[in-house]
């Protein structure tokens, strides 16, 4: 019987979704970090349960022609970039088996054929988005990543997968908070002052907005620190605290306060412009969001007719792309902020056929089909656990010719996609997008049309 600490040869004979080798011994699986598929390790084995178990590399006996050597580890072991020891061709090539998987098993689909995985010729310093925890190691202040299912930080300056000038201002504050003595939060005592630092880029305009997440509202000499950045960063338009007192893992509070220039940045997408503001949910890759997009966009083929739904709307930001070629859109979503932004960004970009409304999906599509609303495409981008079957029907029961699925979670479109075909829709067309290169997730979009 196996046990902690014993050490096996094994072959790794597939990947997690999450990016884990597996290997199998004496009836067990094991998934085993940083190994790939073809490799031969010894490994250590860390944990065994009934029928699986974790074990760790002790040392590589076969090497993988598909590894990534350069990669710096920390990278995995803080889950920034879950897949980068993988050849970036082959994470192209893994997401789409993954979505291919998923729908023969979850659906029982195979005869619908699954594009190659879209991805981006540069797929690294992508991210238009950091959110990082400050803590105290080793006596010092540090900004960094958390070691995977832990709240151990390991301090880190180059991001590898966020747009550099964001790494740069992350350091620079660092820097900036250790000359003026800040106190970094300390979880377990609950004290300390900086608890992260929240930095958005436009990818078009450069503009950022720099958020200091504090334990409470007064901040010493925090005037003198912003005229440090201020003259170090013309780029940063905007300097925002936000006050969590809460012992959570939620990054925000309530509380938001302007401490300099304005409370949004605007970036462009497809040629509308978007105020983004502190909280906005806007996708953290441009180059590749556009993309997918302009794909819905293509699936969708939409004529000056067409009426569209836009559920789980956010900002506005795919419904707006799709206003200038319809006839009438309508957007939904549950966070009137969103809603309201949303709003204001149709003004921005003199769009008047968009109408959005607070509420949640189902409600929404309820009151829209008894006013006599109906839609011909109705476009869904759900949250990671996919649609209710309240929705689903609600969906169905208008009786749309399309329903355009961008989904994040390719077990949960699988099961959806599944309940559509047994109401009537059929599976035409299915496109991965690699939003997020060097990681597990990916999106997919999904035509399914009214039989």
């Amino acid at each position: 019987m196996l046990q902690k600490n014993d050490i096996v040869e094994v072959e790794i004979s597939d990947l997690s979704y999450e990016g884990a080798g597996i290997a199998k011994h004496e009836g067990f699986v094991f998934f085993v970090e940083n190994a790939l598929p073809g490799e031969v390790i010894q490994m250590r084995v860390l944990k065994v349960n009934k029928q699986s178990g974790f074990g760790k590399v002790d040392a590589y006996l076969k090497v993988s022609p598909i590894r990534n050597t350069d990669l710096d580890l920390t990278y995995l072991r803080t889950g920034i970039a879950d897949f980068g020891h993988l050849a970036y061709e082959e994470q192209l090539i893994f997401k789409r088996k993954q979505i291919q998987d998923n729908l023969y098993k979850i659906a029982g689909i195979s005869d619908v054929i699954v594009n190659k995985t879209l991805g981006m010729e540069e797929p690294v310093a992508y991210r238009n988005k950091a959110q990082v925890p400050v803590r105290r190691v080793n006596g010092q202040l540090e900004t960094g990543f958390f070691r995977k299912h832990s709240h151990d930080l390991i301090p880190i300056s180059d991001y590898y997968i966020q747009h550099k000038e964001m790494d740069r201002l992350i350091n620079f504050v660092r820097d900036l908070l250790r000359r003026f003595e800040v106190k970094p939060y300390d979880e377990k005592e609950q004290t300390g002052l900086i608890r992260n630092i929240v930095v958005r880029r436009s990818h078009y305009s450069g503009e950022m907005m720099l958020i200091f997440v504090t334990t409470r509202s007064k901040v010493f000499r925090i005037n003198q620190v912003i005229e440090q950045i201020m003259a170090a960063f013309p780029k940063v338009v905007s300097i925002i605290q936000n006050i969590n007192d809460q012992n959570t893992n939620i990054i925000f509070g309530k509380e938001f306060r302007i401490l300099y220039g304005k409370d949004t940045i605007t970036d462009s997408m497809l040629g509308n412009q978007y105020a983004i503001s502190a909280q906005s949910f806007y996708q953290v890759n441009t180059v590749m969001a556009e993309k997918l997009y302009q794909m819905a966009i293509d699936f969708s083929a939409l004529t000056a007719d067409d009426v569209v739904i836009d559920a789980y709307c956010g900002i506005g930001t795919i419904g707006l792309s799709f206003a200038k070629n319809v006839k009438v859109v309508y957007g939904v979503e549950v966070v009137e902020a969103a809603v309201r932004d949303a709003e204001k960004n149709a003004i921005r970009n003199g769009i008047t056929n968009a109408h959005f409304v607070a509420d949640t999906a189902e409600n929404a599509l309820a009151k829209w089909g008894e006013e006599g609303i109906k839609p011909s495409v109705i476009l869904v981008d759900p949250p990671r656990k996919g649609l209710t079957e309240s929705f689903i029907q609600a969906s169905v029961a208008m009786a749309p010719q399309k329903i355009i699925y961008i989904s994040c979670n390719p077990a949960t479109m699988a099961r959806d996609v599944k309940r559509y075909q047994e109401l009537g829709y059929q599976l035409k067309k299915v496109q991965p997008v690699d939003l997020f290169p060097q990681t597990h997730h990916v999106e997919t979009i999904v035509l399914l049309s009214r039989k």
